[in-house]
Formats: structure tokens, sequence, C-alpha cells
């Protein structure tokens, strides 16, 4: 299965979903692979941080600019879980990886900024959906407040829920130093010591491999 993650703005926490939800699948015994679609090679880093740890389970990690989709089936078929992380901006990359992939994770703030970013990605996604059908698309709101007195969380949901065609998640990813301090140790916060961001994400990958 090929899950991209991906935005049309910097910030969202991408990498922090994919290399999370990579641990996790590891964690839980598939045989994951980890493809860095960035320039930045924010993914990368981590998973040579990992590598350098001797970290385990071992989660495989392959670096691919450009198109990447006939990278994204070739691994497909050697491998349980393909994540896809992608830049933050309507790239090539992101194109060319939602005409490959099952799933697509949207990460999105709770910001006007962020959220004013949809009606284009939404245009994306129909357009890929000429190509690949069948392509799972949801949208997964990150780093929200942990403040209880905070509007954000239900104020976007509202926006969102105007955005059928991408799939509200209901799992929600808040603002936690847990995913600051895991990524430097070449970890996921499943393999950490905070109970409520592995929760988080042992709810996402749950959710996401859900029928």
């Amino acid at each position: 299965m090929i899950i991209l993650v991906g935005s049309e703005k910097g910030g969202p926490g991408k990498t922090t979903v994919a290399i999370n939800l990579s641990a996790e699948f590891a964690r839980l015994g598939r045989d994951v692979v980890l493809v860095d679609a960035d320039a930045q090679r924010s993914a990368a880093r981590w998973h040579a941080d990992r590598e350098e740890a001797r970290i385990t389970p071992v989660i495989a990690s392959v670096e691919k600019l450009g198109n990447v989709r006939d990278t994204l089936l070739d691994l497909d078929h050697r491998y349980d879980i393909v994540v896809v992380d992608v830049a933050g901006k309507d790239s090539k990359e992101m194109r060319t990886g939602m005409t490959a992939a099952h799933k697509m994770i949207v990460t999105v703030r709770p910001s006007q900024l962020d959220l004013d970013t949809l009606p284009h990605m939404k245009d994306l996604v129909d357009q890929a959906r000429d190509f690949n059908p069948n392509l799972d698309v949801r949208a997964l709101l990150t780093q929200v407040p942990t403040n209880a007195n905070g509007t954000e969380h239900e104020d976007a949901a509202d926006y969102l829920a105007d955005y059928p065609e991408l799939n509200p998640m209901r799992t929600v990813i808040h603002e936690r130093k847990a995913y600051r301090d895991v990524v430097g140790e070449g970890r996921g916060v499943v393999e950490w010591n905070n109970p409520k961001a592995r929760a988080e994400i042992q709810e996402l990958a749950g959710e996401l491999m859900a029928k």
C-alpha cells in the first residue's frame, strides 16, 4: 500500500506524520519503506539517525525527486507499506505521487492560511482521480493547540466539512513537544515515553487502515 503525505503549504507536519506512521507500521510488524521526495531531506536525515543508532525494527528508505510514480509502483511490489513524504507545495513529486498512491493524507493546520489552500488541493485531487480513480484522500488536522479553551479545532473542522472530497479524519494531531523530541533520536513517538502522542499516531494508523 502506498500512503502519500502531502500539503500545498509548508509547515503542517508532513514529515512528522510520515516518519511516525512509518515507525508505527514497523512496530506492528509490517515491512515499511519511507520515501523522501522532498529536496529538504528531513525524512532522510531522520532515517540516517535511526540507522546510526541501530534502532529496531528496521525501516527502509529511498530518496527520489521528480516523477516518482514508477518508483512508488515498484516499491509497492516489494514492501507492505510505502510511506511518501513530499514537499509542502504543488510539486511534480506530489502530482505524480497522487497518480500512484492508494491513500493520501493532506495535512492541514487549523489556521486560515492553511485552510485557504483547500480549494486548490481539491482541484488537484480531482485531476489526480482522472488517472487514479481509487485514490483515497484524507484531510488530517495537525499541530492543533492543546488548550481546551481554544476554538481552532472546532472552527477548522467546520471548514473542512465543506470539502467532503478530502474526507476529514476523526484523528487529530496536537502540538506536542514529544514530536520534536523524537526526530533527532531517529524514533517515532510510539517508541517514546509520551502516551498521548503515542495514542494519536496509533489512532491515525488504525483509522487510515480501516475500511
